[in-house]
């Protein structure tokens, strides 16, 4: 399935919380709240995210992923002197279990290796994507209440 990425542009930001609510709605609709309300939480957590990647990441590589033309996903991603950080990687639900991901992320394994640096990336204990990548040979380095953090070795 071919996709391409392209930069990240001011007027995709609609999709961007579009992407984001996909990823929580789940765990938001369970709270039972009305749906107003439920937007309304949802569009305050996406923007403390953006504005947590714009400060904790400014110069990591914003693309969009698009499938046949049409945005599917997102992947973010920092380019560090002695590693490379997968900040990010979503996929609307009906691109998900396409092996988009993989592909995505094999690519940069596979960069990472020509270069001999790590790929490190943080990925929530619940995120079901915790199986993705330790089938890609991940290992775990660190963990906290929340995340646990995995690093794939050059070697």
């Amino acid at each position: 399935m071919p996709v391409q990425l392209r930069p990240y542009r001011a007027d995709d930001q609609e999709f961007l919380f579009k992407l984001y609510a996909s990823t929580r709605q789940q765990e938001i609709a369970a709270f039972g709240w009305p749906e107003a309300q439920q937007q309304a939480f949802l569009r305050m957590q996406f923007t403390t995210q953006q504005r947590w990647y714009a400060s904790a990441y400014p110069e990591a590589e914003h693309q969009i992923i698009e499938r046949e033309g049409v945005a599917v996903g997102r992947l973010l991603v920092l380019r560090q002197a002695g590693s490379v950080l997968l900040v990010d990687i979503a996929l609307l639900p009906d691109s998900r279990g396409l092996g988009i991901g993989t592909e995505l992320i094999g690519q940069l394994v596979r960069e990472c290796r020509a270069e001999k640096l790590p790929l490190r990336l943080q990925v929530l204990k619940a995120n079901p994507a915790m199986k993705l990548y330790e089938r890609l040979g991940f290992a775990k380095t660190g963990e906290d209440q929340v995340y646990v953090q995995m690093e794939k070795s050059p070697g």
